[in-house]
């Protein structure tokens, strides 16, 4: 049995989060909360961010997906379902599942989304 003192507590201001572009989408940044380099042991923390008109492709991930919708109203597709998700909103994007966001409002949505930390293989569908 471990003890949890072994971890270290960590505590970033929302100052100290840089935000990058993502590249595969026009429109779409992220900003890593916690991560295996904060000590985080077993999953990352994001937010991203998804300005007005922007369309994150068809893809897939090798690892699930858990987000939670801060802001905004958008288009999320898992599958072959498209739903309009806005603040409050909950998600579960299982492994291997396709998936793609559209933001067709005048205002920014952002999201939280909590991944496995390790490898993830990204794969855009043509």
């Amino acid at each position: 049995m471990s003890d949890a003192g072994d971890a270290e507590s960590v505590v970033k201001r929302g100052d100290d989060i840089a935000y990058e572009p993502v590249e595969a989408a026009e429109g779409l940044s992220k900003g890593v909360l916690l991560d295996e380099s904060d000590g985080a042991p077993t999953f990352a923390m994001r937010r991203f961010e998804l300005e007005p008109g922007a369309e994150v492709p068809r893809h897939t991930n090798a690892i699930e997906h858990e987000q939670y919708v801060l802001a905004g109203e958008y288009v999320v597709g898992i599958g072959d379902e498209e739903r309009t998700v806005s603040a409050g909103d909950t998600l579960l994007i299982p492994p291997g599942v396709e998936h793609w966001y559209r933001n067709e409002r005048d205002e920014p949505g952002a999201f939280i989304c909590a991944v496995p930390n390790g490898d993830d293989a990204i794969e855009l569908v043509e």
